[in-house]
């Protein structure tokens, strides 16, 4: 199954969540520190012969992003930035924050009701993870 992952305020933020240990390497290069879980969950699921995509509407560039989880020891599949995403979804003439099922992925994980409402409105499916979920990891491995 595809899984992809949305990054700001899901899997990262500051003050919101613990966060992973981050190393020498991460802080002299200011690699962003990101959830508690993360690097255990993504094992898993790769263990389980997931792939895992990112999804975010940010604008970070995608080598940042393989970067930033490769410091953790862990990789990602796929990445969709927001450059990415607006160059192919206005090629569809459609208008969603968020559109996985243009990416053929399976189910998408994010903070935002915002995502999970246009989920239901366009029939894809979505995992809301909140910022106080302590067990969001098993929250997540339970839905899958």
């Amino acid at each position: 199954m595809k899984i992809s992952f949305d990054l700001d305020d899901t899997l990262i933020a500051k003050n919101k969540f613990r966060l992973e240990r981050s190393n020498l390497f991460q802080k002299l290069f200011g690699i962003e520190n990101i959830r508690e879980g993360t690097v255990n969950l993504f094992k898993e699921l790769k263990s389980q012969k997931h792939q895992i995509y990112i999804y975010t509407t940010s604008y970070r560039s995608k080598l940042r992003i393989k970067c930033m989880f490769y410091s953790y020891g862990v990789s990602v599949d796929y990445i969709i930035n927001q450059q990415k995403h607006l160059s192919k979804i206005k090629k569809e003439n459609f208008c969603c924050s968020k559109f996985p099922p243009m990416f053929n992925i399976d189910i998408h994980i994010d903070d935002s009701l915002g995502v999970e409402l246009e989920g239901q409105k366009y029939g894809f499916r979505t995992i809301v993870i909140s910022e106080t979920d302590e067990n969001w990891t098993q929250t997540i491995l339970n839905k899958i």
